[in-house]
């Protein structure tokens, strides 16, 4: 494990990235955002797989560092210059194909991270949540700019008006995921998988990336704006803070659209 909580693994031409926090349910800190930024962004393999050590996938930020008393510098930094984020842009942008190895919950940015992967393989642990309606906030722009793709409308409404958290099998079963297998099998399914797209000709592979993303994805860094800026304005509100004291205080929270 490296300090910031990703390990690195290279088999030929495929690396699998691993969020390997195990005791805060891989939960993101600044530095591990960081991390797979650079990663992705530096990678010379030919397609990467991105999973978690058990028993989560991702529970999403690390609420106590990425919320916690910094609401007000994080809505100010937001503000002032609304963008697609870093580790976002690195994922949306690659031409390198990203297989998800969802081994268990991928709940509030775990499941944007699941969901700006071209191919998500699930484990019969997995569970998928897009939590942020329960913070008071919006989802990052795969939940807005992606779910509907896999999903359809009325679904990926569903799961981000209510905050819901869904099984594997239900996850299979709405287009959400492209497999669904027992849980010791999932990383090598995944990298069979993985070393079959990477043993394909690599500019073609790219080439077709590039050319689902001009046919079917939204402007990520317009998108990511437009996130961004909401989010400034979410994150000053009474809400957000009431929903943030009730996940720590482990009670039902009580909004008040204020």
């Amino acid at each position: 494990m490296s300090d910031a909580g990703l390990r690195i693994d290279r088999h030929g031409d495929v690396e699998v990235l691993t969020l390997d926090r195990p005791d805060a349910r891989n939960a993101l800190t600044f530095e591990l955002y960081d991390a797979l930024e650079t990663a992705v962004r530096e990678t010379t393999a030919r397609c990467l797989v991105i999973t978690g050590a058990d028993p989560a996938f991702c529970s999403g930020d690390d609420v106590k560092q990425v919320m916690v008393g910094a609401g007000e510098a994080t809505s100010s930094n937001l503000s002032r210059s609304p963008r697609l984020t870093p580790t976002a842009d690195a994922l949306l942008h690659t031409g390198v194909p990203v297989i998800a190895a969802v081994n268990g919950a991928a709940v509030g940015w775990g499941m944007e991270l699941a969901l700006m992967a071209d191919i998500r393989i699930a484990s019969e642990r997995a569970k998928f949540g897009e939590l942020f309606v329960l913070r008071g906030l919006v989802s990052d722009v795969a939940g807005i700019g992606r779910l509907a793709q896999l999903v359809g409308r009325e679904n990926a409404a569903l799961l981000l008006y209510t905050g819901a958290v869904i099984d594997a099998e239900r996850a299979e079963r709405i287009g959400m995921v492209s497999s669904l297998v027992p849980h010791d099998d999932l990383l090598p399914v995944a990298l069979r998988l993985a070393e079959e797209i990477a043993s394909r000709p690599p500019l073609a592979v790219q080439s077709i990336k590039h050319g689902l993303r001009k046919a079917l994805d939204p402007d990520w860094n317009e998108l990511g704006r437009w996130v961004s800026s909401t989010l400034a304005d979410l994150f000053r509100t009474e809400d957000h803070k009431e929903g943030v004291a009730a996940f720590l205080e482990k009670r039902p929270p009580e909004f008040t659209g204020r």
